[in-house]
């Protein structure tokens, strides 16, 4: 992007307003500044229309599916609608089946647990934990970190040529990293995959709030994503795609709603006869709320549009990326390199600190907040900084006091209600931070750096 466009492209695009904008946080060094969230990997704040628009039908809350009421009917609508709409916002497939689920982890566990018998999954090591842990009950291989997106298709192409012939297999893919913000080579992983006879489930958990997903053009069979990384409040998630699979397998809760008819037989036991729609995996009061923050922040997003979207947050990471790109003590975490596309997530490392220093500092000095630590994805985080696997270290903690070497690498990232401000403040911030240093003490307690009292 050129400098014109870049600034044009400023000009244009405005953030999407969401909550929290205007929240200020007192800061060690005395006052107050607004708070800068640069955490959206972790959850993004909620869309101001997605509040909006719970805050509308709060009032008319009511019990779902099996209600005559006014409400219980209303609400039902409301909750089948937002199925719909998600599964355009997807662009789904007409057959295809769309779960409300928790979150992303809770999606791929639904999965897994849905897996035929005898099926093997291929993951790369690279996954975060929410894809790369479900499968324990099946034959699980696992495959090293690829450096370049031809290496990752190679790679998976190698160990399914490799796989019995016979037999269900499965691939879980991310489509975003969660530490670089990476691009992963969706669809070419996708005809790798039907093209030896197994399954793709896509986690887009860190793609579906930066890019348009398309479950058609990508030719995947599954995704899963979260709403709290969607810009929808927290409790809230989706599993789409192939039903054949989702029919098949026990509930993945049983109760009432997954079953359509409940018997007694004469030996004192029960028969169940389960639903075969998507209600087989949504067992007992749905999260309509959860439901329609997601469909809602569905609509923002594409009416917002996503080309519009797109382009202002290339904007922000270049941004980002050239002013970290002017501190010689500060390595960006990479697998595919400096010129791979990625989303408004990136991860470094600065010479002479420890990353939850560098975190805490950015917190209680500059009203910034980051992530530090090995961002739930152990594997990944250790290749990229080259530390031995079996050294300890927590998602999120640091293991080492401020000064000591670190384990941990620090992540920031941003989306479409990020100000221009809270970029530059933070590019400002590391640059002060590196050649002045932290102008506060800093102590380890419970884990975790925090500034000394």
């Amino acid at each position: 992007m050129s400098v014109s466009t870049a600034a044009a492209t400023q000009t244009i695009c405005a953030p999407l307003p969401v909550l929290g904008r205007d929240v200020t946080v007192p800061l060690v060094t005395g006052g107050e500044v607004g708070y800068a969230a640069l955490d959206y990997a972790a959850s993004a704040p909620a869309l101001q229309r997605v509040w909006d628009d719970v805050a509308a039908y709060a009032p008319y809350y009511g019990s779902v599916h099996r209600g005559a009421g006014y409400l219980s009917q209303l609400s039902t609508d409301l909750f089948e609608n937002a199925r719909r709409t998600v599964a355009e916002f997807l662009d789904c497939r007409a057959d295809d089946q769309l779960v409300f689920t928790r979150s992303t982890t809770d999606s791929l566990n639904l999965l897994a647990a849905a897996l035929p018998a005898d099926c093997q999954v291929f993951v790369f090591e690279t996954e975060h934990h929410a894809s790369l842990l479900p499968w324990k009950d099946a034959r699980v291989t696992y495959l090293d970190a690829p450096r370049t997106p031809r290496q990752a298709v190679a790679t998976l192409e190698s160990a399914l040529a490799g796989r019995a012939p016979h037999g269900p297999a499965l691939v879980c893919v991310t489509g975003a990293s969660n530490v670089t913000g990476e691009l992963w080579p969706v669809r070419e992983l996708a005809a790798a995959a039907h093209a030896h006879g197994a399954r793709i489930v896509l986690d887009a958990a860190q793609l579906a709030p930066h890019h348009p997903v398309s479950v058609r053009d990508l030719d995947v069979d599954w995704v899963a994503f979260s709403g709290h990384k969607l810009y929808a409040p927290f409790g809230s998630g989706v599993l789409a795609g192939r039903a054949d699979w989702l029919r098949a397998a026990e509930p993945y809760l049983a109760g009432g709603g997954a079953s359509r008819k409940v018997t007694r037989r004469q030996d004192g036991g029960v028969d169940v006869e389960w639903h075969e729609s998507a209600a087989r995996h949504e067992a007992g009061s749905p999260n309509v709320i959860g439901a329609y923050s997601i469909a809602s922040a569905c609509k923002a997003l594409t009416e917002a549009g996503f080309d519009t979207l797109v382009a202002r947050e290339q904007y922000l990471v270049e941004k980002v990326r050239t002013g970290l790109a002017d501190v010689p003590e500060v390595r960006i975490l990479s697998l595919f390199g400096d010129d791979a596309p990625r989303v408004g997530v990136i991860s470094f490392v600065v010479d002479g600190w420890n990353s939850s220093h560098f975190a805490a500092a950015l917190s209680a000095e500059y009203g910034i907040g980051v992530r530090d630590g090995l961002f739930c994805a152990h594997p990944l985080v250790r290749t990229l900084l080259g530390s031995d696997p079996q050294s300890q270290g927590e998602c999120g903690a640091p293991e080492a006091a401020p000064g000591e070497k670190s384990l941990n690498a620090i992540r920031v990232s941003f989306g479409a209600g990020t100000p221009d401000e809270h970029v530059d403040r933070f590019v400002t911030a590391v640059r002060e931070l590196v050649t002045e240093g932290a102008t506060w003490t800093y102590r380890t307690e419970d884990g975790r750096c925090v500034p000394a009292v």
